[in-house]
Protein backbone atom coordinates (compact mmCIF):
# COMPACT_ATOMS: atom_id res chain seq x y z
CA UNK A 1 0.00 0.00 0.00
CA UNK A 2 1.20 3.88 -1.00
CA UNK A 3 1.26 6.33 1.37
CA UNK A 4 -1.56 8.69 -0.29
CA UNK A 5 -5.02 8.73 2.00
CA UNK A 6 -6.86 10.58 -0.64
CA UNK A 7 -5.59 8.68 -3.85
CA UNK A 8 -4.49 10.11 -6.80
CA UNK A 9 -4.55 14.05 -7.35
CA UNK A 10 -6.93 15.47 -10.31
CA UNK A 11 -6.47 18.39 -12.35
CA UNK A 12 -8.72 21.21 -11.39
CA UNK A 13 -10.63 22.82 -13.37
CA UNK A 14 -10.85 25.98 -11.88
CA UNK A 15 -9.79 29.27 -13.30
CA UNK A 16 -10.14 30.93 -16.60
CA UNK A 17 -11.35 28.82 -19.23
CA UNK A 18 -10.18 31.26 -22.31
CA UNK A 19 -6.82 31.87 -20.60
CA UNK A 20 -6.07 27.93 -20.26
CA UNK A 21 -7.04 27.51 -23.59
CA UNK A 22 -5.20 30.65 -25.30
CA UNK A 23 -1.94 28.93 -22.77
CA UNK A 24 -2.80 25.29 -24.23
CA UNK A 25 -2.04 26.95 -28.29
CA UNK A 26 0.75 28.52 -27.28
CA UNK A 27 2.07 24.90 -25.52
CA UNK A 28 1.13 23.13 -28.68
CA UNK A 29 2.66 25.37 -31.18
CA UNK A 30 5.74 25.68 -28.98
CA UNK A 31 5.88 21.89 -29.50
CA UNK A 32 6.11 22.46 -33.28
CA UNK A 33 8.17 25.70 -33.27
CA UNK A 34 10.54 25.98 -30.68
CA UNK A 35 13.56 23.26 -30.82
CA UNK A 36 14.32 22.71 -27.17
CA UNK A 37 10.66 22.55 -26.37
CA UNK A 38 10.19 20.22 -29.54
CA UNK A 39 13.42 18.02 -27.96
CA UNK A 40 11.50 18.05 -24.17
CA UNK A 41 8.31 16.83 -26.41
CA UNK A 42 10.28 13.88 -28.34
CA UNK A 43 11.83 12.63 -25.68
CA UNK A 44 8.81 12.06 -23.05
CA UNK A 45 6.72 9.86 -26.44
CA UNK A 46 10.00 8.04 -27.55
CA UNK A 47 10.15 6.73 -23.84
CA UNK A 48 6.64 5.76 -24.36
CA UNK A 49 4.86 8.10 -22.49
CA UNK A 50 1.76 9.73 -24.15
CA UNK A 51 1.65 12.90 -26.47
CA UNK A 52 -0.97 14.51 -23.49
CA UNK A 53 1.71 13.97 -21.02
CA UNK A 54 5.03 15.06 -22.87
CA UNK A 55 2.40 18.38 -24.18
CA UNK A 56 1.82 18.77 -19.95
CA UNK A 57 5.60 18.88 -19.50
CA UNK A 58 6.52 21.25 -22.01
CA UNK A 59 3.40 23.39 -20.56
CA UNK A 60 5.37 23.46 -16.98
CA UNK A 61 8.67 24.16 -18.96
CA UNK A 62 7.18 26.91 -20.47
CA UNK A 63 5.12 28.51 -17.72
CA UNK A 64 8.33 28.28 -15.39
CA UNK A 65 10.46 29.95 -17.91
CA UNK A 66 8.22 32.77 -18.64
CA UNK A 67 8.02 33.48 -14.19
CA UNK A 68 11.29 32.99 -14.64
CA UNK A 69 11.49 35.60 -17.69
CA UNK A 70 9.06 38.18 -15.68
CA UNK A 71 10.37 38.15 -12.61
CA UNK A 72 13.91 39.12 -13.71
CA UNK A 73 12.76 41.43 -16.06
CA UNK A 74 15.20 40.54 -18.87
CA UNK A 75 14.19 39.91 -22.39
CA UNK A 76 13.98 36.22 -23.39
CA UNK A 77 17.60 34.97 -24.80
CA UNK A 78 17.23 31.53 -26.37
CA UNK A 79 21.08 30.71 -25.58
CA UNK A 80 20.83 31.53 -21.65
CA UNK A 81 22.05 29.05 -19.64
CA UNK A 82 21.25 29.31 -15.79
CA UNK A 83 24.34 30.70 -13.58
CA UNK A 84 23.14 27.33 -11.22
CA UNK A 85 23.71 24.73 -14.13
CA UNK A 86 27.50 25.96 -15.05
Amino acid sequence: MGSSVRGRARISKVGNRKLRNLLFLCYFNACKHNRACREVYERIVNRGKSKKLALIAVANKLLKRSFAIAKSGRPYDETYVSTLSR
